[in-house]
C-alpha cells in the first residue's frame, strides 16, 4: 500500500485538475489544485508539498513551455529540494531533457495513463522523503559537530554537593520531565543540561541550545519557530526554527528569566500545544522535544513580583536542579585548576 502524500497541481485546464484530483485521492493522496500559476508563490509560502505537478503551458503561450520553465525556476529557487513533475500536451524529447536539466524530477505527457501517473507520483514521494531524511541527517551532523567542538563538555569535580547533582541527573535523565536548572553564572548549567541529554533516551538526536538573553523581541519567533522565505525583509530562504531542529531531541533554553512577558506568552503557547508555526506560514507543525531551561535569576520571586508567568514556571520546572557555587565546593578547586592548566597548556603548546 502506497503512503499518501501532499500534492500541489497547477494547470489552467479545470477538467484536467479535477480528473487528476479524483484519481490521486483514490490512491490516498491529498491534492491541492490551482488554475492560476500566479498563486504559486502564495501557495508555497503557506504550506509544504511532497510533489508539485506543474503544467508547462498556460494561456499566454500554449506550446513552447516558456511559462512552465519560468515557474520551475522560481520553485527551485525557493526550495532546491522541491520535487516537480512537469506535464504538457505538447512535449517532445528535447523539452523533456531541458526540464530535467533545469531541476524537474520527471516529465508526463497529456493525456496520461492513470497507472503511469500514480506510479510516477509514488516514486516522487519516496524521493522527497529521502531528501527530507538527508536534510535531517545533515542538520543533526552539524549539531553534533558543534557540540563536540565545544570546550569543557565534562563537569569537573568530586565534592559531595556536586555528587548530589550527579545523582539527580541520573534519576531524571531517563525521563522526559522538563528540567529547570538554577545557579549563578559560571556554575555549569549548560554542562548539566548536556549531561542530562547524553544520559537520556534522546541522545541519538540533537541537543539544541538557545541563549534567550541574546534573542531580540523582533527575532524571537523566527529564531525559535522558523520562517518562510519572503516572510520579512531578510528572509532569503526557508529556515527551520530551534524547536524544529530539536525535534526528537532536547531543547535547552538558557537565560529564560530574561524573557519579556509578551515572549513568555508565545513560548508558553508553543509548549502547551507542542506545535510551532513558521513566520509567514499558516500550517502548524508538531514538535517532540525534551525541554531543559536555565537561569541565574530568582524565578519564584519574579512570579510574586509579576515579572514571570506562574503558568510558564509550572510548565518548565517539573524538576528543579540547583547548582552550587564554587564557594560551596572548595574541594573541587585543585581538580578544576589542573583541568584548565592542562587545557590551556595544550592550546599554546607548552608543557605544564
Amino acid at each position: 500500500m502506497n503512503e499518501g502524500g501532499k500534492i500541489l497541481m497547477i494547470d489552467d485546464d479545470e477538467d484536467v485538475l479535477l480528473a487528476a484530483k479524483m484519481l490521486l485521492k483514490k490512491s490516498g493522496h491529498q491534492v491541492i489544485i490551482e488554475k492560476n500559476p500566479n498563486k504559486i508563490p502564495f501557495l508555497l509560502n503557506n504550506d509544504t508539498y511532497d510533489v508539485i505537478l506543474l503544467d508547462m503551458n498556460f494561456s499566454k503561450d500554449t506550446t513552447s513551455g516558456k511559462e512552465g520553465f519560468e515557474w520551475l525556476k522560481q520553485i527551485k529557487e525557493r526550495d532546491p529540494n522541491a520535487v516537480v513533475i512537469m506535464i504538457t500536451a505538447f512535449g517532445d524529447v528535447e523539452m523533456a531533457v531541458r526540464a530535467l536539466k533545469e531541476g524537474a524530477t520527471d516529465f508526463i505527457l497529456k493525456p496520461w495513463q492513470n497507472e503511469k501517473l500514480v506510479a510516477t507520483i509514488s516514486t516522487a514521494i519516496k524521493l522527497k522523503k529521502s531528501y527530507n531524511e538527508v536534510d535531517k541527517l545533515r542538520k543533526a551532523k552539524q549539531m553534533l559537530e558543534e557540540q563536540i567542538s565545544q570546550p569543557f563538555r565534562d563537569i569537573i569535580g568530586q565534592s559531595d554537593v556536586l555528587n548530589q547533582v550527579f545523582g539527580l541527573i541520573d534519576k531524571v535523565a531517563k525521563t522526559d520531565a522538563n528540567i529547570l536548572i538554577l545557579g549563578e553564572n559560571g556554575t555549569g548549567k549548560e554542562l548539566v543540561a548536556r549531561a542530562i541529554h547524553q544520559k537520556s533516551m534522546r541522545n541519538n538526536n540533537s541537543f539544541v541550545a538557545v541563549d534567550m538573553g541574546a534573542i531580540t523581541e523582533s527575532l524571537f519567533e523566527s529564531e525559535l519557530f522558523g520562517h518562510k522565505k519572503g516572510s520579512f525583509t531578510d528572509a532569503r530562504e526557508d529556515r527551520p526554527g530551534r524547536f524544529e531542529l530539536a525535534n526528537g531531541g532536547t531543547l535547552f533554553l538558557d537565560e529564560i528569566g530574561n524573557l519579556s512577558m509578551n515572549l513568555q506568552s508565545k513560548l508558553l503557547s508553543a509548549l502547551q500545544s507542542r506545535q510551532v508555526t513558521r513566520v509567514g506560514a499558516n500550517q502548524a507543525m508538531d514538535v517532540d522535544i525534551r525541554l531543559i531551561c536555565a537561569t541565574n535569576m530568582p524565578l519564584h520571586q519574579m512570579v510574586s513580583e509579576g515579572k514571570f508567568r506562574q503558568d510558564l514556571l509550572y510548565r518548565i520546572n517539573t524538576v528543579e536542579i540547583t547548582l552550587p557555587p564554587l564557594s560551596d565546593r572548595i574541594d573541587d578547586i585543585p581538580m578544576l585548576a589542573n583541568h584548565f592548566l592542562n587545557h590551556y597548556s595544550k592550546n599554546i603548546g607548552k608543557k605544564c
